[in-house]
């Protein structure tokens, strides 16, 4: 199974957090909540670098001087529609016609400054994959990951697909017909609910030789199908959090474990559930 990271033997110095969960304001922001949280490690948006860089300036310098380590990057698409399912369908990640050259102009810029930060990994949604039925769209999705993965590569850094808008069999078939090294996952298990594409401990088997990186994050199956599910704080969800961390270690997963929460008004707060989750399961492993 591939990871990107050294193993440790220190539950603790695989922790990280996503910045874009703490919505920071600029840089000084984002600093001053990662220390509300106890978090030293960080999986980083990118995107605010190339759009606002003055927030943003001396990222490299701050960081070192903060002891931040940055384990991750994340870049968004464009143009996206999260308000129903049907519609982040239509205009999620690099599927669409419309906004296909302004992702990848978006995805240089922030690999060029991921490069520069020395971050070895960027994750992104690349929208829904057709069915190798519908061989026109299979295999634009196939040359546009394609394009998106070898451009980091020529930056020396990995692509991690999020998981969730398709099944873990679905994803495997389009990741074995991709056949890109440099092309793993980033597993998050909420996302398996919020989306309702199955199990996430039985999908951690079958997407098990991708595995990149893990998103801890939680979230509660829709009432009704067709509509989203509900995220909610670490612990509070359907994630079998004991036997999912269990999976990991018995598939010898020794990579990084970041904390992602995007709903709620206390986010610090649930980022340190999180953080105090992991510890009592994970112990010093």
């Amino acid at each position: 199974m591939s990871t990107e990271t050294a193993p440790s033997t220190n539950a603790a110095e695989r922790i990280a957090v996503c910045s874009w969960s703490l919505e920071p304001a600029n840089l000084r922001d984002l600093l001053d909540k990662l220390a509300l949280t106890g978090a030293t490690r960080v999986q980083l948006d990118l995107d605010p670098l190339h759009v606002s860089p003055d927030a943003w300036r001396d990222c490299a310098a701050v960081f070192a001087q903060n002891k931040i380590a940055l384990v991750s990057g994340m870049v968004r698409c464009v143009g996206e529609d999260y308000s129903t399912l049907e519609s982040i369908r239509v205009t999620g990640g690099i599927a669409p016609d419309g906004t296909w050259a302004q992702n990848l102009e978006n995805f240089g810029k922030c690999a060029a400054i991921a490069a520069q930060l020395r971050i070895p990994l960027i994750t992104l949604h690349a929208g829904f994959f057709p069915h190798q039925e519908d061989k026109t769209g299979f295999e634009k999705m196939i040359s546009r990951v394609a394009a998106v993965a070898n451009l980091f590569a020529s930056h020396g850094i990995a692509l991690g697909l999020e998981t969730g808008q398709e099944t873990a069999a679905e994803l495997a078939e389009f990741l074995t017909a991709l056949n890109n090294k440099n092309t793993g996952v980033n597993f998050d298990p909420a996302n398996m609910i919020l989306y309702g594409k199955g199990d996430p401990i039985d999908a951690l088997d079958v997407l098990a030789p991708w595995l990149r990186q893990i998103h801890i994050k939680d979230a509660r199956y829709a009432k009704t199908a067709g509509e989203w599910g509900e995220e909610v704080a670490a612990g509070e969800g359907a994630v079998d959090w004991p036997r999912f961390l269990e999976k990991l270690a018995s598939l010898n997963y020794t990579g990084d474990l970041v904390i992602e929460r995007e709903a709620g008004a206390q986010r610090v707060a649930d980022i340190r559930t999180a953080r105090e989750l992991l510890a009592k399961y994970l112990g010093n492993k």
